[in-house]
């Protein structure tokens, strides 16, 4: 449950800031077939900024293309057929697989799946109340919310680098993505980041 609700928050706030440039709909539509902040709020970000639809939904295809390193990460921990493995894969959030990692390389799939199920409905749903009460909520940096989303995958990480090869390759991850993000398309430095980190973590110490 307070996964849900910190989702629920991160939400209302990409609620409040689709809605001006997004209408009412798209971005309550948005949420629930795309259901990733990340790739939401970079999308939103290239539309800010005025980029074009297609620059959008490619910003928000190479953030999301961190779930191939997480599905990779995860797939030996599932059992069954490939409909019961696509299944437990379509619960891959960034909480969730966070959440559910034993810290062996192994990952707990049905709690991933309880930790993914309050989630989707709170995404959602603070999505619709940010779009509808975006106007009497105001700026959301006024009221914090702009600082949910970074702190949340903060807090994920922190429960992640235990170990100090971990800890060097968060590291080097986090500065590969400060290096490129300047002049590199969005989600790409991040999308570089995570490989390099990834092969670091699994080299011998």
């Amino acid at each position: 449950m307070p996964f849900g609700v910190a989702v629920f928050a991160i939400a209302v706030s990409f609620g409040v800031l689709a809605r001006p440039v997004m209408g009412v709909a798209a971005p309550i539509v948005m949420s629930i077939v795309v259901f990733s902040g990340a790739a939401q709020f970079g999308s939103l970000a290239i539309l800010l900024a005025g980029g074009g639809t297609g620059a959008a939904i490619a910003a928000g295809v190479l953030l999301n293309a961190r779930y191939l390193a997480m599905g990779l990460a995860l797939a030996p921990s599932l059992r069954g057929r490939a409909l019961s493995r696509a299944a437990f894969a379509m619960t891959t959030v960034d909480a969730s697989w966070a959440a559910a990692s034993s810290g062996d390389g192994s990952f707990d799939p049905w709690y991933m799946v309880g930790a993914t199920v309050p989630q989707y409905p709170g995404w959602v749903l603070g999505t619709v109340a940010g779009v509808l009460a975006g106007r009497a909520l105001g700026d959301p940096r006024t009221l914090g919310l702009d600082a949910l989303f970074p702190a949340f995958f903060v807090a994920l990480l922190y429960e992640e680098v235990r170990g100090r090869r971990k800890r060097v390759a968060a590291a080097g991850g986090a500065g590969i993505a400060l290096v490129l993000t300047p002049f590199a398309p969005p989600g790409l430095p991040i999308l570089c980041a995570a490989v390099a980190a990834a092969l670091a973590s699994r080299m011998d110490p």
